[in-house]
């Protein structure tokens, strides 16, 4: 078998191809990334270096893609790329849908010419920010509203589209809240696992925009990366959560990465409503962003059904909580340390 990830260099990206690559001497993996959110640490992994495997490709570059596929007859494609960050989804909404979009439907176009086997879409359980029955399911939700969740909600829309109108066979991955090593704790606004651990781990006073109380269902990677290697086996086009089906305040989270840290240091809880305050343009102009709208993402509940996953693909959540919280402080402190000794 033969892949192509798009998103290479990032969180999920890197980590999965380092698990294709490590699957066995037949196996072929090639990654592409434009790196604007990817990074070549995300290629380091485990005493590995896969930076020779990446190639600087955007995924809207229409004639970059087309020979990278004459050239390597994938029989998979993983489009993992993409801008996450909601905050610089909302404030640049024509570049995000640019990615999300446009991005997606120039693969899955270029993968009908050729005649990929199978098409894997990241999508997000974001989509169901409107959603009020819970656990929820895929076939059934609300639409959504922001700007991230509509660029992703379109692209699984085009997906069907796809498989619908040529027989091609896609899957859309609905990803919980993913976690694991490697998470970028550097980035303007990080990841809260990451970003969490990082406060502590400079022993400074962490700031969240809410009162700890909302839940939210968290997926560990290596889980995550199981299901997606399970759903290239699925016929047709499907849509399936990735989910622990278990979800944790922040309150809860917080209280075990103290513990796990050995520090003793209070939280600061803020009004949701600044929760995008380092985004000030979303603030600005003759209509700013509603107050609601934040405090909605902000406080929103999520616990996903991962029924379908089991029942489809025969697939099981399998780290716990706390196992996966003492990787990823592991891997946060590792990051800093490293970035503090080359500051000296």
């Amino acid at each position: 078998m033969k892949y192509l990830v798009t998103g290479a260099a990032g969180f999920i990206g890197g980590q999965l191809c380092h698990k294709l690559w490590a699957l066995d001497g037949t196996e072929t993996v090639v990654g592409i990334d434009n790196y604007s959110y990817g990074k070549t640490d995300n290629l380091h992994f485990q005493d590995v270096n896969l930076e020779s495997i990446v190639q600087r490709i955007d995924i809207r570059d229409e004639k970059a893609i087309m020979a990278l596929l004459e050239k390597y007859h994938f029989d998979v494609v993983y489009n993992i790329a993409g801008i996450a960050p909601l905050p610089d989804c909302q404030s640049d909404p024509v570049e995000a849908s640019s990615v999300n979009i446009l991005g997606a439907v120039n693969l899955l176009e270029c993968c009908r010419r050729v005649g990929i086997k199978h098409f894997v879409q990241a999508s997000t359980n974001a989509i169901y920010e409107n959603e009020t029955t819970f656990p929820t399911v895929e076939d059934n939700f609300k639409l959504p509203t922001l700007i991230y969740t509509n660029s992703k909600y379109c692209a699984e829309r085009y997906c069907q589209s796809y498989a619908d109108t040529y027989g091609m066979d896609v899957t859309c991955i609905r990803f919980a809240n993913v976690y694991g090593p490697n998470m970028d704790c550097l980035r303007k606004q990080p990841p809260f696992v990451a970003y969490m651990i990082r406060e502590l781990y400079y022993d400074r006073v962490p700031v969240f925009h809410s009162d700890g109380h909302q839940r939210r269902d968290y997926i560990y990677v290596d889980d995550l990366i199981e299901l997606a290697l399970r759903v290239v086996k699925g016929k047709g086009f499907d849509v399936v959560n990735a989910c622990s089906n278990k979800n944790y305040s922040v309150r809860e989270l917080y209280a075990i990465v103290s513990k796990l840290m050995d520090k003793d240091i209070q939280a600061k809880y803020n009004p949701a409503s600044r929760y995008w305050e380092k985004y000030p343009t979303l603030y600005q102009g003759a209509y700013p962003i509603k107050p609601e709208i934040l405090e909605h993402e902000v406080n929103k509940y999520s616990l996903c059904s991962n029924e379908h996953a089991k029942e489809a693909y025969g697939w099981v959540p399998k780290v716990e909580i706390e196992q996966g919280l003492k990787a990823v402080v592991d891997s946060v402190c590792k990051t800093l340390e490293m970035r503090d000794s080359c500051d000296r």
